[in-house]
């Protein structure tokens, strides 16, 4: 059509200009960094009465360094208009108006603007959160020139900030352009905590926050830590606590020995610096002293108490030296932050988007279509609720997963059940020792944590998961048995319990109806009671049942109840944290909670059924974070929708059927294992998807495994098919980025030439290889490490 861009995606207006006035609504909602670059246009005919259409698109990377960079993007849209449409259309031609180019400003929190009237002036003004107007001076030109740079590096392969229609220009594409990025870099540096840091830490400082976490991805990713040095040198000389950042950049150049005299010297001057205390501790993890790594974590929480990025760093160092329970103690200490959702634009629906697709992509043949098919998923699989954590609470998630795959899942209930105070115990604590009900024993011995009865060990899950598979499969008349099997490990046939959120997981309990037939019979037949006594205690029982909303049950009853959760686990969810609510609630019961365990400890100790001596008491326990209790259950969930398909592939390839899921189901997996940290579990199932649909998340994973593993060719084919992706999505830049990153780092082991040339063997087609030829290109021009042979 004649009015839409050739190859640029764009989005219309209902009303011409309703974007910029969005824009402007929303400027104090922006946090940190700002949302990408708008670029706004007007479009016209040049007919009298014609209408004008106003469009718009986003985009990163081009230079904002002053009016005239910014107009000359603009004026470079007019190319993409179809000036010669066919003879016999009844479009007319369309032409570029007038356009706007906007650019926030994250130091100053100003929204920099740009008019351009074809042919005619360029305006240039500074638009503040009021929305009013000010000339923009040579100051906030470098600010908003360093805000943009920073915004088109840090979220180049962000997938929280993922957008339609949002173009992506390298922003560094000439040594010329690095120099000028480093130059306002070091005129900005100690502005840069203005600009708000990761959703790990919740004071941004000089060290931490987004410009020197742009600085540290830019040359990082490329292995170029020489400039990064440079720069922090100087920055070092007037502020000590930069002494982190040379370090870190030392350590990535290999000088190791000049990093150590840094460290040496700088923790004299500054011992109260954390990030340099979790550089020193990192080092001596990488040289196997994980010990020593722990007193300097120890000491990084003194002086950093309340921010996660320490209490993170102490768990890491405690699963290293093998303390499984101070790890899980320090892990719920963590301070924990609400994660802020990425700046945004909010704009109105739009009449119509266009996004085109560039001829030779769509030649290619390396992006297959996806069909509805492809797309379905079971929905247990797209309801595990892990995906959808966030900030602190994902990296919370990832430090119990990496304790589980270390332990296992049963040595991690056991100590959960040591560390922190279990339902159970809470209630046998409050309730009086001569009012305590039999079957609310509180021994350690007989009457395990709720958690651990709550959930079943991980080896019976793997045995009911097996059984219940095998059932599904072959279709013999053993369907009790499975389900029964089934129901053990807490799977329903008809529904799923997990949902998109921290769901409330419904966990069926391994209580085995044959002990408490036993312990009954047992309880009938003691002796050394009379009737009264039993009668009483039996009224004493069903009070304390019924101030606890329970019904009674009988004493003495042989036949098992119906399948059904036992009545002090039948809030399984919140085992641990029903003890932290209760407390919360009764904090007045506290003193007559103390008054009990002094006269139980005052009496000496206690015989119960079980001839247990020794009394429980809160002071070696602590609560568990009710958030922590959230992740137990989401963790419990992924283990067990990960052993039932592992039970399920181990038995289909026994009976050599084939096993199917849809490509969908192959990603989710893959993420699954992966969490888990199931590398080769995880690359099986990524390889599947790809062979069932195109999936970038797949493409991207299988990269990193290859490049990991200097697996020339097929690091290059998946990189073939993620260039083509990310072009068809209009991201064009070549560096930085998650395919550029990979490919250095085979360049750097593998060298430039034996990549290039074993990429032209391949005989992709012409277009994407010169595609690809543009970060061999960047090799060549910045000098990266393997591109000289």
């Amino acid at each position: 059509m004649g009015d839409s861009f050739v190859s640029q995606p764009e989005f219309f207006e209902v009303d011409v200009g309703e974007s910029l006035v969005s824009r402007t609504e929303t400027l104090a909602s922006f946090r940190e960094l700002g949302p990408p670059d708008l670029c706004h246009v007007i479009k016209t005919t040049g007919r009298t009465g014609a209408k004008d259409i106003g469009s718009y698109h986003y985009v990163s990377g081009v230079d904002a360094s002053s009016s005239a960079a910014l107009a000359a993007y603009i004026n470079s849209l007019t190319y993409e208009l179809d000036q010669n449409p066919a003879w016999f259309s009844s479009k007319t031609a369309y032409k570029l108006k007038s356009g706007a180019y906007c650019c926030f400003n994250a130091f100053s929190r100003v929204d920099v603007r740009v008019e351009v009237r074809i042919p005619g002036s360029v305006d240039a003004y500074v638009l503040d959160l009021r929305g009013e107007r000010h000339e923009p001076t040579p100051e906030i030109w470098q600010e908003v020139y360093l805000s943009a740079l920073l915004r088109s590096i840090l979220y180049s392969d962000d997938v929280n900030y993922r957008l339609a229609g949002y173009r992506k220009l390298d922003p560094i594409s000439s040594p010329d352009a690095e120099h000028r990025f480093l130059q306002a870099a070091e005129n900005l540096f100690f502005k840069g905590w203005q600009l708000g840091s990761d959703p790990e830490i919740q004071v941004a400082t000089v060290v931490s926050n987004h410009l020197t976490k742009g600085i540290l991805k830019y040359f990082g990713e490329a292995s170029r830590y020489e400039q990064a040095v440079n720069l922090f040198e100087k920055l070092y000389a007037r502020e000590p606590e930069v002494a982190a950042l040379v370090a870190q950049a030392y350590i990535g150049m290999h000088e190791e020995i000049k990093a150590v005299q840094i460290m040496h010297s700088a923790i004299k001057t500054t011992p109260h610096s954390y990030a340099l205390l979790h550089v020193q501790a990192d080092f001596l993890r990488a040289k196997g002293k994980s010990d020593w790594a722990l007193q300097l974590a120890k000491q990084a929480v003194n002086c950093a108490p309340s921010e996660f990025a320490t209490w993170a760093k102490l768990t890491e160092c405690y699963i290293e030296v093998g303390d499984w329970e101070s790890a899980l103690f320090t892990l719920n200490s963590c301070p924990m932050f609400t994660y802020n959702e990425r700046d945004l634009h909010r704009m109105p629906t739009p009449a119509k988007s266009h996004l085109p697709v560039k001829s030779f992509i769509a030649e290619s043949g390396l992006l297959d279509e996806e069909s509805a098919k492809d797309n379905e998923a079971d929905v247990a699989l797209l309801r595990l609720p892990a995906p959808a954590l966030r900030g602190t609470f994902a990296k919370a998630y990832a430090l119990l997963s990496t304790l589980v795959s270390k332990i296992g899942w049963d040595e991690l209930l056991r100590c959960r059940s040591a560390v922190f105070v279990m339902e159970e115990e809470y209630r046998a604590q409050r309730t009086p020792a001569t009012e305590t009900p039999p079957n609310l024993g509180a021994t350690e011995e007989n009457d395990d944590a709720a958690s651990t009865k709550a959930i079943p060990p991980r080896d019976e899950e793997d045995e009911a998961t097996a059984k219940a598979a095998s059932a599904a499969a072959t279709g013999d008349s053993s369907t009790d048995s499975a389900a029964k099997d089934m129901a053990k490990l807490g799977l329903e046939s008809t529904n799923n319990n997990s949902t998109q959120d921290i769901p409330t997981i419904k966990i069926s309990t391994d209580s085995d109806h044959e002990r408490e037939r036993a312990e009954l019979s047992q309880y009938a037949a003691e002796g050394g009671e009379t009737n009264g006594v039993k009668s009483a205690q039996h009224d004493e029982a069903a009070e304390s049942a019924a101030t606890n909303g329970e019904a009674a049950a009988p004493l003495v009853e042989v036949t098992p109840p119906p399948l059904e959760k036992p009545s002090a686990v039948s809030h399984s969810r919140t085992d641990s944290l029903t003890a932290a609510n209760a407390i919360a609630a009764d904090a007045a019961d506290a003193g007559a909670i103390a008054a009990s365990q002094h006269q139980t400890d005052s009496q000496g100790p206690t015989s119960n059924e079980d001839g247990d001596s020794s009394a429980f008491s809160f002071t070696n326990k602590r609560l568990c974070e009710r958030w922590l209790d959230n992740l137990f259950m989401v963790l419990y969930e992924d283990l067990r929708v990960y052993t039932i398909w592992r039970a399920e592939l181990a038995h289909y390839r026994t009976q050599n059927l084939p096993y199917r899921k849809t490509g969908t189901e192959w990603e989710i997996l893959g993420e699954l294992a992966l969490r888990l940290h199931h590398k080769e579990e995880a690359k099986d199932a990524f390889q599947r998807c790809i062979e069932a649909k195109f999936s970038a998340k797949a493409y991207l994973r299988l990269l990193e495994f290859y490049a990991e593993a200097r697996d020339v060719q097929r690091s290059l084919w998946m990189s073939l098919r993620l260039t083509a992706y990310h072009h068809r999505w209009y991201m064009e830049g070549s560096f930085p980025g998650a395919v550029a990153a990979n490919l250095l780092k085979l360049i750097a082991s593998e060298g430039l030439q034996k990549v290039s040339y074993t990429l032209v063997s391949m005989n992709p087609p012409q277009p994407i290889l010169k595609l690809m030829q543009n970060y061999f290109a960047y090799a060549q021009t910045f000098k990266v490490e393997g591109a000289s042979w």
